[in-house]
């Protein structure tokens, strides 16, 4: 279950405690979250965390498969939580304490930082195993957060990255044991928090526009039989 809530100036989003797939009602849930940020006034940064396995692990395929006449309406809303959190008027830091596959691994490219456990829990954009090819915006939007041999390797590879080759990848800004992960996001986001505002999410959107207009023009994700 998706919950939010606020230390001081610092909202912790917390995506739950299972495989935190992209279900209606989940994407409902984050989205409602990151409205709230959004419109919240005075200074605030997020930090966005999961519990227990996973942080996500991307789309629900069952229930996509087993709802086709769906599929537009569907990624149309993957793709403009993805715009959502880059739009933000507030920095953010997705806190990868487990597993972070395909849309999940989206999700946290749409935040400004990523920490990763040190020891356990992988990032991976497994969509070309998947039969899945990336819509014209998510492959914009990864490429516009990764480096080019980072991208190129990550998205054609479907390679998992544990926490010490995330670093080095320049995929995870930083990693820590899971005892840490938390604390230590909420101490970098903190200062962080009168950066909130108009400004900053302009100078975001302007950086990733094109991620963006493609994002919000296009839903065309090939879903196998």
């Amino acid at each position: 279950m998706v919950t939010l809530t606020k230390e001081e100036d610092v909202f912790i989003l917390d995506l739950g405690n299972d495989e935190n797939r992209f279900t209606p009602d989940w994407i409902a849930g984050v989205s409602s979250a990151l409205t709230e940020v959004a419109q919240a006034s005075g200074p605030r940064a997020l930090v966005t965390r999961g519990e227990g396995k996973f942080w996500s692990n991307g789309l629900d395929l069952d229930w996509l498969i087993a709802n086709r006449d769906q599929t537009l309406p569907y990624i149309s809303s993957v793709q403009n939580l993805l715009i959502q959190c880059l739009e933000l008027p507030v920095y953010s830091i997705a806190v990868l304490q487990g597993h972070c596959f395909a849309a999940g691994a989206l999700l946290a490219l749409s935040h400004d930082t990523r920490a990763m456990r040190s020891d356990r829990g992988f990032f991976c954009l497994p969509e070309v195993d998947l039969g899945i090819p990336f819509t014209p915006g998510m492959s914009m939007l990864i490429q516009g957060k990764l480096s080019k041999r980072a991208a190129h390797e990550s998205m054609t590879t479907g390679r998992r990255y544990g926490g010490e080759h995330a670093l080095e990848f320049g995929i995870a800004d930083w990693i820590a044991g899971e005892e840490d992960l938390v604390t230590r996001a909420m101490e970098q986001a903190a200062p962080l928090a009168a950066k909130a505002g108009p400004t900053l999410a302009a100078i975001r959107s302007r950086m990733y526009a094109d991620a963006i207009a493609s994002l919000r023009s296009d839903a065309g994700l090939q879903i196998p039989e």
